[in-house]
C-alpha cells in the first residue's frame, strides 16, 4: 500500500495545536513538505521546527487569520504562483456552545464566513497546481455533528453541515482531475477546544468538572476521549496514493459515538 507523501506539499491550517499540528506532524512522518498556517507567528514558529524532517523536505510557515478571508486569500494565492500544493487540510476552531435560539445573526455570518467562505478561498487557491499536477487532496476537518447534531452547539451544527454540503458538491466537480475531497469528523478529542468546552458547561450548570466528563465518557463505546493523533492517522490516509478513488465521504473518528449509520 503506498502513503509515501515524498515529494507532495501539503498547506495544513490551524497547525499550531491541536488536531491541526498533529496532522501536520503525520504528513511530515509520511515525507510531506509541510506548510503550516495560523495566525500566532511565535506559535508557528515553534511548531515547524518541531516537525519530523529528512534530508529531502523542506517545512514552512504563513501568517494568516481567518476573520479576515481576503488576507487570507492573497497570502495563499501569492504562495501557492511559487509553491504549488497537493495536499490542502482546512481545519479552523469551532464557535463557542449557545442554544441556537439566542444566537445573533452576526455570529452566523461571522463563523460562515471563517469556515465555509475560507475554506472556498483556499480551495480555489491551490486547485490550479493540484490540476496541473493530476494529484490533490482536499480534506476538511468538520465534526460529528455533520451526522448527528450535537446539543447546545447551535451554530456549529448549522455551519459545519453547510461545509460538508460544499465539500461533496467539490468532490463532483473535481475528480477527473485527480483530486479527492472528503472529510474527516472527529468526535470527543482531548484538545483545547474539547476542555474549554466542558469549563463552560460546568460553570453553567455548577457541576464539577468529572461528572461532566463521565457523562460524556458514558456515550463513547470506546469509553474514553480521542487524542488528537488518531484523528491525524485517518487525514494522512486520505492524503496518500492509497485513498485515491475515496472521494465525497464524511468518516466519523468518535470511538463509535455516533448513533448514525
Amino acid at each position: 500500500m503506498n502513503i509515501s507523501l515524498q515529494d507532495k506539499n501539503a498547506l495544513v491550517c490551524g497547525s499550531t495545536q491541536g488536531i491541526g499540528k498533529a496532522i501536520a506532524i503525520e504528513l511530515a512522518l509520511l515525507g510531506a513538505n509541510v506548510t503550516l498556517l495560523a495566525r500566532n507567528e511565535a506559535a508557528l514558529q515553534q511548531t515547524v521546527a518541531a516537525l519530523p524532517q529528512s534530508g529531502h523536505q523542506t517545512h514552512a510557515y504563513l501568517i494568516a487569520d481567518f476573520a479576515q478571508p481576503e488576507q487570507l486569500k492573497a497570502t495563499v494565492t501569492a504562495y501557492v504562483a511559487n509553491h504549488p500544493i497537493h495536499i490542502l487540510i482546512n481545519n479552523s476552531g469551532g464557535p463557542a456552545a449557545g442554544p441556537i435560539t439566542e444566537e445573533s445573526t452576526d455570529k452566523f455570518l461571522q463563523i460562515f464566513q471563517q469556515h465555509l467562505i475560507c475554506n472556498q478561498l483556499l480551495a480555489q487557491a491551490v486547485l490550479p497546481s493540484m490540476k496541473a499536477a493530476s494529484y490533490g487532496r482536499i480534506i476538511n476537518v468538520i465534526s460529528t455533528s455533520v451526522k448527528q447534531p450535537l446539543k447546545n452547539l447551535g451554530v456549529s451544527n448549522t455551519v459545519r453541515g453547510a461545509v460538508a454540503s460544499w465539500a461533496k458538491t467539490w468532490s463532483f466537480e473535481v475528480a477527473k482531475y485527480g483530486i479527492t475531497v472528503n472529510n474527516v469528523l472527529p468526535g470527543a478529542t482531548a484538545t483545547n477546544r474539547l476542555k474549554t468546552l466542558i469549563d463552560i458547561k460546568s460553570g453553567k450548570t455548577n457541576t464539577p468538572i468529572d461528572e461532566i466528563e463521565k457523562e460524556m465518557l458514558s456515550e463513547i463505546p470506546a469509553a474514553r476521549f480521542g487524542d488528537p493523533s488518531e484523528i491525524a492517522g485517518l487525514a494522512a490516509f486520505l492524503a496518500s496514493p492509497a485513498a485515491a478513488y475515496i472521494n465525497g465521504t464524511s468518516i466519523p473518528v468518535d470511538g463509535g459515538r455516533t448513533a448514525a449509520i
